[in-house]
């Protein structure tokens, strides 16, 4: 049999392995160490506006005042709701894609230079691993998401009993 056509039944194998107290762990980890350090440099942005929208500006980014503000905000108050679990799906992917952005314009020429050398060693790209694993691992039992995720089920159950 291919791999292609295992690959799937893989996937939902390992994904159903990680699901238990390490993933749980890993996600935590994950969330305390990246969502603090993007805590922190979006609260740099935003003490430093100025300079970030000149360098957004001289990056060519449309409307950089807005973006350095934007950016900034989903930084510092997005790294904040991830180290405690919340939102973390969403403003994951979120992150990940500003990673994503950086790495096409900030880190471009790195990356044009030295290829896969240059992106591993880009400074965004650890956070966009860690970003697109919790996007899509979601953020273990150890979140603000599970605790209100039981709440709200219990609630529901209790105001409609399954029969």
């Amino acid at each position: 049999m291919s791999l292609l056509r295992t690959l799937p039944a893989r996937l939902v194998s390992l994904r159903a392995r990680l699901q238990g107290p390490a993933h749980d762990v890993f996600a935590l980890s994950l969330r305390l160490v990246f969502g603090w350090q993007f805590f922190l440099t979006g609260r740099g942005k935003l003490a430093h506006l100025e300079r970030t929208t000149e360098f957004f500006a001289s990056l060519h980014l449309p409307a950089p005042g807005a973006h350095a503000l934007g950016i900034g905000l989903l930084e510092c108050v997005g790294g904040l709701l991830l180290v405690a679990g919340a939102g973390t799906r969403l403003l994951s992917a979120l992150l990940a894609s500003t990673m994503i952005v950086a790495l096409a314009t900030a880190h471009r020429g790195e990356i044009a230079a030295d290829g896969l050398d240059g992106l591993f060693a880009a400074p965004p790209f650890p956070y966009l691993l860690a970003t697109a694993f919790l996007a899509v691992a979601g953020p273990g039992r150890l979140a603000l998401d599970a605790w209100l995720a039981s709440r709200f089920d219990r609630t529901c159950h209790a105001m409609h009993p399954p029969r």
